[in-house]
């Protein structure tokens, strides 16, 4: 028996934005009835901000909770910002979902993917292997390469049944998952070669903007306060505490102490932090 959170029971058995938008201005499409889980999302805009936004789901109890958490979470924020959602926010948001059920919160991603995607005319993301671009893995749930591998990077996967909990893939007949074993060693031997190679200034710049925004100033919400990445100097990061934090003078080398860990651990263990 799977352990779901109260959240997962609650947006299950009272889904919210349960229906079809009339003239919806973005729609997204994910999964398909023959492989037995299928999305539809409906988004209407005011400028580049989601005002409203529904669903139409097929699938177990998770796909419908996953589905409905999502309308909740974009709606009200604008495309850029709902562009940065991951399949592990709207997991995270549900509280958690059984391994085996995380495939339900990837749906919900994807189908907001391909809704965005027909606003900006977006191509495959440049870390994606170009020539797989429309490659069949799975021909059971009809998974594609690209899919998989956007499940790895975003979710750090290991293992071929950690793909097969995020995908479905190798989940019927198991005969892709040679194949799905391959783009995982192809993937992180990818990887391993990227942290080999030193990152130029701008690289170094953009990935430390990335970390703060994404990991270290969501952190700092929680207690009232925020930081913002000021310059890079040598190894040195120069950033502004704001809100909560900048009056915390006994908590100061705490902060600066959580900000450089986290630096050293993803982008260079030479990094210092200095608050300016």
């Amino acid at each position: 028996m799977w352990d779901y959170s109260e959240k997962v029971l609650d947006h299950y058995r009272n889904p919210r934005n349960v229906g079809k938008i009339d003239n919806a201005d973005l729609i997204g499409e994910a999964g398909s009835l023959a492989c037995g889980d299928s999305l539809k999302l409906y988004l209407k805009l005011d400028g580049n901000k989601i005002v409203d936004a529904k669903f139409q789901t097929f699938g177990c109890g998770s796909a419908v909770a996953s589905s409905s958490i999502l309308t909740e979470m974009i709606i009200g924020k604008t495309l850029d910002e709902a562009k940065r959602i991951t399949n592990k926010d709207i997991a995270d948001e549900l509280g958690g979902l059984p391994q085996e059920k995380m495939h339900c919160s990837v749906m919900g991603h994807e189908a907001l993917e391909d809704a965005l995607k027909k606003y900006y005319g977006e191509e495959i993301e440049e870390d994606l292997p170009a020539q797989s671009a429309d490659k069949i893995v799975c021909t059971c749930f009809n998974v594609t390469e690209n899919q998989i591998w956007e499940a790895i990077k975003v979710n750090n996967l290991k293992t071929v049944e950690e793909v097969t909990n995020y995908t479905k893939a190798g989940g019927a007949c198991g005969r892709c998952k040679g194949t799905i074993q391959d783009i995982i060693d192809t993937y992180y031997k990818a990887e391993n070669k990227k942290e080999d190679a030193p990152l130029t200034a701008t690289q170094k710049i953009l990935k430390i903007s990335k970390v703060i925004e994404q990991q270290i100033s969501p952190e700092l919400q929680k207690d009232g306060g925020d930081i913002e990445f000021v310059d890079l100097e040598g190894n040195k990061v120069k950033v502004k505490l704001t809100g909560m934090c900048q009056g915390c003078k006994n908590s100061r080398m705490t902060i600066k102490t959580f900000v450089e860990s986290i630096l050293k651990d993803k982008v260079d263990k030479n990094l210092e932090v200095e608050q300016v």
